[in-house]
């Protein structure tokens, strides 16, 4: 369960495993959630409609662009894990945002929905032994383990995180 090696992800899901500071996949989401859901606690309401320029995603829609992305990324692993050998399709994460009905929802809800979600990504990943945690698939076209889309999971997040900061807040 150490930290995946680049060959087990695409070499653009580098910028997001590097962010990841441990080297255990479930130690790794069990400290990203409680990072994550206090920065969740703190965002102000007021900024929930807000982009930071026009054509960029509101709060809300970048709150359940990262719900979407870590159920498919979730939805991945467990396929990987359970060794179906299917080649995975990518997933056009612009194309998701307009139908996200995020300017319908309150921005309390979309935090549930995202607790929700990384609840049941960890109870995921902590119900894989190590070999189901080595086993490699295809995603997008490219080569992707198991250990691999956990870390995928928490960098994603910190990324957005980071952006939310500096461009929301």
């Amino acid at each position: 369960m150490a930290r995946p090696n680049s060959s087990t992800y695409a070499p653009y899901y580098e910028t997001y495993i590097k962010k990841v500071p441990e080297d255990n996949v479930n130690e790794a989401l069990k400290k990203n959630t409680e990072v994550f859901l206090d920065f969740l606690e703190n965002l102000p309401e007021a900024k929930s409609d807000y982009a930071y320029a026009p054509g960029k995603w509101t709060l809300k829609e970048v709150l359940l662009h990262l719900s979407d992305a870590e159920r498919i990324f979730s939805y991945r692993a467990l396929r990987i894990a359970r060794n179906d050998q299917t080649p995975l399709a990518g997933f056009e994460e612009d194309e998701y945002v307009p139908y996200s009905n995020a300017s319908y929802r309150t921005l309390a809800s979309i935090i549930d929905e995202l607790k929700v979600v990384r609840t049941s990504t960890q109870i995921l990943f902590n119900s894989f032994n190590a070999d189901a945690l080595d086993r490699m698939g295809t995603a997008s076209n490219h080569p992707v383990g198991v250990c691999a889309l956990g870390f995928i999971i928490a960098g994603h997040t910190y990324h957005h995180m980071q952006i939310i900061k500096e461009r929301y807040l």
